[in-house]
């Protein structure tokens, strides 16, 4: 008989984890080699990748880049000015890459940040004094670029000071020097107000051209004066537009009446140009009438004169030879209508049907050498 110890030790085990079933259980060992083209390719992939990060600089369609070398024989900025593509740059502090945009930069002066552009540069509202004495609050939009990155970046400095200490400063002088030369309301004059932007764009450019910077567009989007005296100015440009209006109208009278002159006149013209229509209507029908008739007329008297010849032939045939027999052929017909007649056929006066000859002198016919 079999102890208890016998039977712990022949007792079925249980696992209690999968690391154990892993231990126990015996699984086929599958070895897997690497081949040593693949190791090298992925050392080439590796190396690549941080030979990229690390000595390579790319440089944007938008964007200029300005070496700087720390340690070498031409240490400092260089002249030379890198467009898109990459670049060697040396790693560890020996070069660096700055870069600055090379599109259209914007600088909004503005009340209003929700008003300006996306993306761009906002500052306050340019505040100028006209000439007469009354500040005036201008929103205006400044379109710039660099034209030269080395100037910008040795005179002003790398990153975003071209904005700082280059546009920004310059900014609105310029628009005090040229707007502040208008009068209060002058400022609503556009003309007026555009040609003082160009020549604040024209200062600008004086002034920036030598750090590199150049001003395209100078835009004068709003501007407001106090309340008081925005009041006063809509007021009187009010009183001066119902001048205006009234002006307007004047002249839309003057010009109503002398459409109202050239439309009557015109009118005219068209019944005297359609009366002489109508009369050239009728007289060319009168003509055509005319024409008709003449050769209707024509037409007539040539038929009977060809029916006269007709009948005058006819005569002089009926005169010629055998004319007689014909009458007598004639008369013949004629006696066939006649039942009974009674003629006496003896002395002077009698009548033989059977004598042609004397048929024919009884009915005053006369032949050409008598009949035969």
């Amino acid at each position: 008989m079999e102890t208890p110890d016998n039977l712990e030790d022949n007792a079925p085990k249980v696992i209690h984890s999968t690391t154990d079933f892993v231990k126990k259980a015996k699984l086929p060992k599958f070895k897997f080699k690497v081949p040593l083209f693949i190791k090298i390719l992925t050392v080439l992939v590796v190396l690549a990748a941080l030979a990229y990060g690390s000595f390579l600089e790319y440089i944007r369609p938008y964007e200029y880049g300005i070496k700087v070398n720390r340690i070498g024989w031409h240490r400092g900025v260089q002249k030379k000015v890198y467009e898109t593509g990459l670049y060697l740059v040396l790693p560890f502090g020996v070069q660096e890459m700055y870069k600055l945009p090379r599109a259209l930069q914007v600088l909004e002066l503005t009340t209003s940040a929700q008003t300006a552009a996306y993306d761009t540069r906002i500052e306050k509202a340019a505040h100028i004094q006209t000439s007469d004495g009354f500040f005036v609050d201008v929103d205006v939009s400044i379109i710039y670029r660099i034209s030269d990155p080395y100037k910008v970046f040795t005179d002003i400095g790398p990153g975003r000071l071209f904005e700082d200490n280059g546009i920004i400063p310059k900014t609105e002088p310029a628009l005090k020097n040229n707007l502040g030369k208008l009068t209060t309301e002058e400022f609503f004059n556009s003309p007026m107000r555009v040609e003082k932007a160009l020549a604040a764009k024209q200062e600008l450019n004086e002034e920036l051209k030598d750090k590199g910077i150049e001003v395209e567009y100078v835009l004068v989007r709003y501007f407001q004066y106090s309340d008081e005296i925005q009041k006063n100015i809509e007021e009187k440009k009010l009183k001066d537009q119902l001048v205006f209006k009234n002006q307007a109208e004047a002249r839309a009278a003057i010009e109503g009446a002398k459409l109202t002159k050239i439309e009557q006149e015109g009118k005219v013209r068209v019944s005297v140009e359609l009366a002489k229509g109508k009369a050239y209507v009728t007289r060319k029908q009168a003509e055509k009438d005319l024409y008709y008739r003449k050769k209707m007329a024509e037409a007539d008297l040539l038929v009977k004169l060809a029916d006269a010849e007709q009948t005058r032939l006819k005569n002089e045939a009926l005169q010629g030879k055998g004319a007689e027999r014909m009458v007598g052929l004639k008369m013949a017909e004629v006696y066939k209508g006649i039942d009974v007649v009674i003629l006496p056929s003896d002395g002077p006066s009698g009548v033989n049907p059977l004598d042609l000859n004397k048929a024919l002198e009884l009915f005053d016919v006369r032949s050409k050498g008598g009949a035969k």
